[in-house]
């Protein structure tokens, strides 16, 4: 399966879904283009590292949303994804961009949904004194942080833990579910039933 990420960071969870394609020949799935919003975004750097097509498109370049999100649909549609990896990315998404790409847009967000969703999740689960908290990997869909699960992990919340060392460890629960689950994507192993997400069983395995 052919891959475009999307990212507006550091491309950690990019360099971590690339590293597990790379260890795993069985994997199925390879990334042929990274997209950003920001030209300056790491995962960009990453992307060309790696030789993989970028394609940068800044909202404020465009006369309003609609654009810009037609515009980066078409540089990414260049490049024949079959899915969209959202790794980072801090725009929200319209049905028209989704359209292109049926239950095979996915993000990570760093909570356990449906708690905690938005930009400041991490910050928001310390303010409400949760002791667990976690990653969830789920399909996208026009709300925020709302389409149906793949797969969550908890992480716990240390009495200690400020905004940047409880993300820190939630990102590393992240580089691990992220790719596990697209994985699962490129293998057409996940069908959809309204909010549950169900794995088909590894049928290469005896």
């Amino acid at each position: 399966m052919r891959l475009a990420v999307l990212v507006s960071g550091s491309g950690t969870n990019l360099q971590a879904l690339l590293d597990a394609i790379a260890a795993d020949p069985g994997f199925g799935g390879e990334v042929v283009v990274v997209g950003s919003d920001r030209p300056d975004a790491g995962g960009l750097e990453r992307a060309r590292a790696a030789g993989i097509a970028t394609v940068v498109e800044a909202l404020d370049d465009h006369p309003d949303r609609p654009t810009w999100e037609g515009v980066l649909r078409a540089r990414l549609e260049d490049q024949e994804p079959d899915a969209v990896v959202l790794a980072g990315f801090m725009r929200i998404l319209s049905g028209a961009f989704l359209d292109g790409w049926p239950d095979r847009v996915i993000n990570t967000h760093p909570s356990l949904l449906p708690a905690f969703r938005g930009a400041h999740a991490v910050s928001d689960a310390l303010e409400h004194g949760v002791k667990l908290t976690g990653s969830t990997v789920h399909l996208v869909d026009e709300q925020v942080d709302h389409g149906p699960i793949v797969a969550q992990r908890a992480v716990e919340v240390a009495e200690d833990d400020d905004e940047t060392s409880l993300h820190e460890r939630i990102k590393v629960v992240e580089h691990e579910l992220l790719p596990a689950c697209v994985k699962l994507l490129c293998q057409d192993r996940l069908v959809v039933d309204g909010r549950h997400v169900h794995v088909r069983p590894d049928r290469s395995r005896p």
